[in-house]
């Protein structure tokens, strides 16, 4: 858990030599460390004190924790990649903490017991105009409002939540859930206006006397490619049939469809179209080992069914069958044609390879600098080369994922409340790494990590009803206890026990340790004995 430091005070009258003597070269002192999961969230949430007092079963207290950072738990312990836990020094030990199940319970704990963010106590008078009502843009409205500031969202969809909603299948994320999460937001005074896309937002900032503006325009536009075809309609595009899919509950497809490409949306649409009673074929022009998927949902997918052309892509289509050429990848791992072709039935085509921003609004920002299909961000503040002008998510970034998406949102938001007051943000300087190599977990007990259970396979395919589900109380604490405390006091008492000078002083609960330096003699063995890393030895002043 981080904690705040402790400052050990002394009578400047009392020299430390006079008590220590000249054996002593070492002095032990408490040291903060950034836990390996903090520093992999893209949304900067602080893993480790949520864990805590999650363990301790304080579930509104780690909650409000979390949601400093993430407004959207519930939806994030089922979409985010927590890359985190791939991260997590337990791993070393037996398998790495489940984070992502324990966000979950808490979110979920939240929307069952009704919490709710506190509105702010006082209000600036500043007012911020967010284009964008995804996961980028609300979580910047959160952030924003949090400060005081009137935030009000604009959304060219019929519903707020971006590609949370369109483009995430309801087998991930049920959209109940994503609702109460974003009707929390609206609870706080943000306002949220959907089903208009502004033309101009220049004369929208004007005219709505907005102070800042954000732009969270995501991607919502799939990229295309050329294959030779001898009928339009044989060939869509994964976005429209997922947004169809959201909007209207089902889509008329051919029974044999090819999805071509290898990222999550590939994955999403294909399952998606498995469950309207589609046979789909994921084809992709690499390996598996290269496939960027996330390997979960890919694992899930070969589960429920759908086959898999490695090494292809496909050259032509026709209304009864693909045709592919087989590749190869050369010694940089980049896939090279080969000459054979093979012709495999499908009767249609569901291209799902990159996605991009609708430009047509933000075009007329004559002055915004673009880098490819991104626009140029200052990454401490998220500013633009306009002034009050600010960006985040798909937009900003080539990495587009939800996550992502709400730690640019944060950032920005504090970009633009940095931006009010008439100074910059700047983000603050991390702490030193915890490594398990300067941790001693040698009396952890093996612990196997809690698996999430999920809806039977012979069940998915009939069905869009969540495939995987939650934790119980007791397995979400179990699996928060197994958190090590990587770099940062858990109050476990081993250096307390083992000092042989009684030069530890106990400071209360939640409130750590500090060193007597008139008894300790440097000798080393708290450091030794504790297992979070937290504790190390210093050279001594002379």
């Amino acid at each position: 858990m981080m904690k705040k430091s402790f400052a050990v005070t002394l009578d400047p009258a009392t020299s430390l030599a006079n008590h220590t003597g000249s054996w002593r070269t070492l002095r032990p002192v408490n040291v903060f460390k950034l836990p390996p999961c903090n520093k992999q969230c893209p949304a900067g949430e602080n893993i480790q004190q949520w864990l805590y007092y999650a363990a301790e079963g304080d579930y509104e207290h780690a909650w409000r924790i979390l949601t400093e950072e993430n407004p959207f738990p519930a939806c994030m312990g089922r979409v985010c990649y927590h890359t985190c836990e791939g991260k997590c020094n337990r791993g070393f030990l037996d398998e790495s903490v489940g984070i992502n199940s324990v966000e979950r319970f808490l979110g979920d704990y939240a929307i069952e017991h009704n919490l709710a963010f506190k509105r702010p106590v006082r209000e600036t008078g500043k007012k911020v105009l967010i284009v964008g009502a995804g996961p980028a843009g609300l979580a910047a409205a959160y952030h924003l409002r949090r400060f005081g500031h009137t935030v009000h969202v604009v959304e060219a969809s019929a519903e707020a939540g971006g590609m949370m909603r369109y483009g995430i299948p309801t087998y991930r994320l049920p959209r109940n859930v994503l609702d109460a999460e974003i009707k929390r937001l609206t609870d706080m005074g943000i306002t949220i206006e959907c089903g208009r896309k502004i033309e101009d937002i220049e004369a929208e900032k004007k005219a709505g006397k907005y102070d800042a503006v954000i732009l969270g325009v995501g991607a919502g536009l799939s990229q295309n490619v050329d294959i030779p075809q001898g009928d339009t309609n044989h060939v869509l595009n994964a976005l429209k049939v997922l947004g169809d899919i959201e909007t209207t509950g089902e889509i008329q497809i051919a029974r044999r469809v090819a999805v071509y490409g290898g990222g999550n949306t590939a994955v999403d649409v294909a399952r998606s179209l498995r469950r309207l009673g589609a046979e789909p074929m994921i084809v992709y022009r690499r390996n598996r080992d290269k496939m960027p998927a996330n390997k979960e949902e890919m694992d899930a997918a070969i589960e429920e069914g759908i086959q898999v052309k490695w090494l292809s892509t496909i050259t032509g289509a026709t209304k009864e069958s693909i045709k592919i050429e087989k590749m190869e990848l050369d010694e940089t791992g980049y896939p090279q044609p080969t000459g054979e072709f093979e012709e495999l039935p499908a009767d249609a085509v569901v291209l799902a390879v990159g996605q991009n921003i609708d430009k047509s609004a933000i075009e007329k920002l004559k002055d915004l600098k673009f880098q490819k299909d991104a626009v140029v961000v200052d990454e401490q503040d998220m500013s633009t080369n306009m002034e009050g002008y600010f960006a985040a998510g798909d937009m900003a970034t080539s990495d587009r994922t939800v996550t992502h998406a709400i730690g640019m949102g944060k950032t920005a938001a504090r970009g633009v409340n940095a931006y009010l007051k008439g100074s910059k943000y700047q983000k603050p300087q991390k702490h030193e790494d915890a490594k398990f190599e300067d941790m001693h977990p040698w009396y952890y007990s093996e612990a196997p990590k809690m698996i999430r259970p999920e809806l039977e396979v012979a069940r998915r395919t009939q069905t869009f009803d969540e495939v995987q589900h939650g934790l119980t109380e007791e397995n979400a604490v179990f699996e928060a206890r197994r958190c090590l405390s990587c770099g940062n006091c858990m109050e476990c008492d081993n250096c307390y026990g083992v000092c042989p000078d009684s030069a530890v002083i106990k400071l209360g609960p939640g409130k750590g340790y500090e060193f007597n330096y008139d008894y300790c003699k440097g000798c080393g063995v708290c450091a030794q004995e504790c297992p979070c890393g937290h504790i190390k030895m210093v050279p001594e002043k002379i």
